[in-house]
């Protein structure tokens, strides 16, 4: 019987891909190029140095970095040496972070020097044993000068299937994080390949945190042999900017910044045509919006659902999205290969086409369980069903529609109602850019219906004229007690409206 092939990670397969061709541009920040041997032999040489410092196989390592090239070949290096890795958002409070590090029991701390400060605030409430910086900085030791002395020789993986590779938090929107264990073992793509043509190989803008969808999209684009332009953060001007410039083929943003992309003056004078993906994801989209986009960027949208405990459970297609069906435009797509999908009831009974009920999915890409969480994981893993906490349905041509978080359903004592669907109603009058519905308890402890909205400048509306829209077309029931305007919505680091802190204003309130 012939011997098994070695194991082989995602990282392993990304760094043989950069040697292949070790003199093109592989990643691109501020105007610097990093070569793909560059990127490589970093990768190489960080992992050497970590392993020098102590850094072994199960030990966690957590980053707590900005966009930058290094970072990716930290992140890299951490997987080579088999570490399970966790990546901060860098707009959490202080507070929030320390306790997530303290959470999953973190060995080394990786710091971009941009975040030295907040660093120091971080190992002040939860002490680590190892800091290292990637360049000089005030805490800790300079990684980049200890990996300058390493060789650049291939480092063999030390990771085994059964390992974690990577801890995700979850729940920071709505409630207590959770660190979310996948393993190496795991086969997670982040939606459909990108092309691996060496003609034309995609050229991915990352104007998102790495620690979220977007260093994913980064290991699909190094993977299938493209470069990738990173930009410390997202401004819709210099998004368009880099566009044009860098003739950028792929892009990850969440729906809200997507809307704010349509809306910069400059997108009308915008040369796109090098766009052969806008993908989004992350958060219920505007079917209104979605038309706006579709009309602007061409035929490139590209929708993925998903969860950090599931992966991508749905894709809907860039010929799914056609303005002449906007009930389409209103789900997340047909299911995604490997994955079976079942709308649940309370009692776990399957429900026909068209019934509401909690979305359950089954495949070998769930996540191992929620980090020295054992009771927590049972509750949404049974049987090997994940049942993730949306509600939403399947209707007769198999695409998966989402309308609420079972957290966000709003009861407000006459009957249950789906945030999505106010929102659609809102977001489509013509002087409304984007709106987030939630419920607040009032003092009997019964929930009343809020909703902020983000009106087009200039817009002369009125609250009532609003929930005059909501009561016509669906009834008092869903109709708006509280109705505010504001020129934004608050957005997580990873762009999606923070319904939490709108939460806690409205309580205030």
């Amino acid at each position: 019987m012939p011997a098994a092939p070695p194991f082989r990670t995602e990282v392993t397969e990304i760094l043989d891909v950069l040697g292949a061709t070790p003199e093109r541009e592989a990643v691109v920040h501020r105007g610097r190029p990093t070569t793909a041997g560059e990127l490589r032999d970093l990768t190489h040489r960080l992992a050497r140095a970590m392993r020098a410092r102590g850094i072994d196989r199960h030990h966690t390592v957590t980053l707590l970095t900005g966009n930058l090239p290094e970072a990716i070949a930290a992140r890299y290096a951490a997987n080579l040496i088999g570490c399970r890795v966790n990546q901060l958002y860098t707009q959490l409070p202080a507070e929030t972070q320390a306790v997530m590090v303290r959470d999953v029991e973190t060995h080394a701390l990786i710091v971009d020097p941009r975040h030295a400060d907040r660093a120091a605030e971080i190992i002040g409430r939860a002490p680590v044993g190892t800091v290292l910086v990637l360049g000089p900085g005030t805490v800790g030791t300079d990684l980049l000068a200890l990996a300058a002395a390493q060789p650049a020789d291939p480092f063999p993986s030390r990771a085994r299937p059964q390992d974690v590779r990577t801890i995700r938090h979850s729940g920071g929107t709505t409630g207590h994080s959770k660190g979310i264990c996948i393993t190496y073992g795991q086969h997670r793509p982040f939606g459909p390949d990108l092309p691996g043509d060496p003609q034309n190989p995609p050229r991915l803008l990352v104007c998102t945190t790495i620690a979220h969808a977007a260093g994913q999209m980064s290991d699909k684009a190094l993977r299938a042999g493209g470069s990738v332009v990173l930009l410390d953060g997202f401004d819709a001007g210099a998004v368009l900017a880099a566009i044009e410039q860098e003739r950028i083929t792929d892009v990850f943003l969440m729906p809200p910044l997507l809307y704010q992309l349509l809306d910069h003056p400059q997108c009308a004078h915008t040369d796109t045509s090098s766009l052969r993906r806008l993908t989004y994801g992350g958060c219920q989209a505007s079917p209104a919006r979605l038309t706006d986009a579709i009309r602007r960027f061409g035929p490139v949208l590209v929708q993925l659902y998903g969860q950090h405990e599931a992966g991508i459970i749905s894709v809907l297609d860039a010929e799914d999205h056609d303005p002449g069906r906007p009930q389409r435009l209103r789900s997340v797509g047909r299911i995604a290969p490997g994955y079976r999908v079942a709308i649940r009831d309370e009692s776990g009974r399957d429900l026909p086409a068209g019934a509401r009920g909690e979305v359950c999915v089954s495949s070998d890409s769930l996540m191992s369980g929620y980090w020295k969480q054992p009771e927590l994981t049972a509750t949404v893993l049974k049987d090997g069903w994940l049942h993730t906490g949306d509600v939403g349905y399947l209707d007769d041509e198999g695409y998966l529609h989402i309308v609420d978080r079972l957290k966000d359903l709003i009861n407000t004592g006459g009957g249950h109602v789906y945030t999505s669907e106010v929102e659609d109603l809102l977001n489509s009058h013509p002087q409304v850019r984007q709106s987030a519905v939630f419920g607040v308890p009032d003092a009997n402890q019964v929930e009343r219906i809020h909703a902020v909205v983000v009106p087009v400048p200039g817009a002369r509306l009125v609250p009532d004229d609003l929930r005059s829209l909501v009561r016509t077309r669906r009834g008092p029931l869903h109709e708006p007690a509280h109705l505010t305007f504001a020129p934004t919505l608050p957005l997580t680091d990873a762009g999606k409206p923070d319904k939490k802190l709108l939460r806690e204003q409205a309580a205030t309130r």
